[in-house]
């Protein structure tokens, strides 16, 4: 009993007994506003637990020998699908010339609609025209070592490919027995009013390097890298390298609700429309690219993607002046088309999901939301009563 009595006289939640307390009016309604502000404030609380932030932390790009893949869909209408060639290169002093793998080609009627869509291909399928014990000509040239035949220029494009390897114009293939029976000449002329449009994904080294599309097969001559612009130059068509960038990405996407909370793009350089009727003319885009991670919240999976600045100019190769910046001065001459120098940053940003608030948080709001209320509550209830109280003596007398 005495170990009791002490434990009584520290209890600091004593009790009333229940015939003296009074209920009234007033208190019935303090106590369901009460009940109505912690149920909003409560879930309040839980949403601010359930929300998630990203933090974004810059680091040092410790990745070495990587590749990087491009997302490209570019349309070009008033050059053709025959006309196009896409060549990646880099100071590692790898080159791609007229990419072929997972990129395919769109030709396009003048109001923009899909012709006929095709893979690039290099060597298109082998001609049935020719005899089983065929060996092409290569007028001068040496066959190339991806013909079908060993020593032999069984295609016209096996034609082109020599040609290309000695750095020789080829033009419309007029006099080449291969291209006149594949109707290579009659194939330019049928598609000379079509537009193109371009689209896959490149892989390319995680280092310095450019892609570009230009007119005519690429090769390389002293050291240089040229395109056969004979059939672009030279047909009654007027071309230029208008062009709509439809999207041009480094990468997978980050989620949306990431570039959301930047409230800008991805991909600085989606829906970027050039507009020229100049068949010389060339557009350069220089990107600066940022490796970039996601993190999930849970761990349970991370994006690694790229994203890019953009910095773009414009020139006539005939006047040889900078259209954006005219106080620059470039030298003449060069190759129409539209290329992509990328350079590669040194740094990565790694975007973090996090919880703004922790669980123990969140328990310590609802005890704060609960004790918080009920003391107001207490207190005005307090307040109402005294007041009626006083009130009702004041009748009284």
């Amino acid at each position: 009993m005495g170990r009791t009595s002490r434990l009584m006289r520290l209890d600091a939640f004593t009790k009333t007994v229940e015939d003296a307390r009074i209920r009234t009016t007033s208190g019935g309604l303090v106590t369901i506003f009460s009940v109505l502000v912690i149920f909003f404030l409560v879930i309040g609380e839980f949403n601010d637990y359930r929300k998630v932030t990203v933090i974004s932390e810059l680091v040092v790009d410790k990745a070495r020998g990587e590749q990087m893949e491009i997302h490209l869909n570019v349309t070009f209408p008033r050059v053709p699908c025959e006309l196009l060639s896409l060549d990646v290169m880099d100071v590692s002093g790898d080159l791609q010339a007229s990419v072929s793998h997972g990129v395919e080609k769109h030709r396009l009627d003048k109001f923009g609609t899909i012709i006929e869509s095709s893979y690039l291909e290099v060597h298109p399928e082998h001609p049935k025209h020719l005899d089983p014990d065929y060996c092409g000509e290569c007028y001068g040239a040496n066959a190339p070592e991806t013909s079908t035949k060993h020593g032999c220029c069984q295609t016209c494009d096996d034609v082109r490919e020599a040609y290309a390897a000695k750095g020789w114009a080829f033009g419309d293939g007029t006099g080449v027995h291969q291209c006149e029976e594949e109707g290579y000449k009659e194939r330019i002329k049928e598609q000379a009013e079509e537009g193109c449009r371009i689209d896959g994904h490149l892989w390319v080294n995680k280092v310095i390097g450019n892609f570009h599309i230009a007119p005519g097969k690429s090769f390389s001559n002293a050291q240089m890298h040229v395109h056969d612009l004979q059939n672009y130059l030279q047909s009654d068509v007027d071309h230029d390298f208008t062009h709509t960038i439809n999207n041009l990405a480094f990468g997978p996407p980050l989620p949306t609700n990431l570039l959301h909370e930047r409230h800008h793009q991805q991909n600085p350089l989606d829906g970027t429309s050039k507009h020229t009727k100049d068949r010389n003319y060339n557009y350069l885009y220089f990107l600066k690219i940022v490796s970039t991670s996601y993190e999930h919240l849970d761990g349970g999976y991370t994006i690694n993607t790229h994203q890019y600045s953009v910095t773009s100019h414009e020139r006539s190769l005939e006047g040889g002046k900078d259209e954006v910046h005219p106080g620059t001065v470039h030298a003449k001459g060069g190759i129409p088309g539209v290329f992509f120098s990328y350079d590669i940053s040194p740094m990565k940003v790694i975007n973090r999901e996090v919880r703004m608030k922790s669980f123990a948080g969140f328990l310590t709001g609802v005890c704060a939301v609960i004790g918080g209320t009920l003391t107001v509550a207490a207190a005005l209830d307090r307040g109402l009563y005294e007041g009626a109280r006083r009130m009702g003596k004041v009748h009284q007398r």
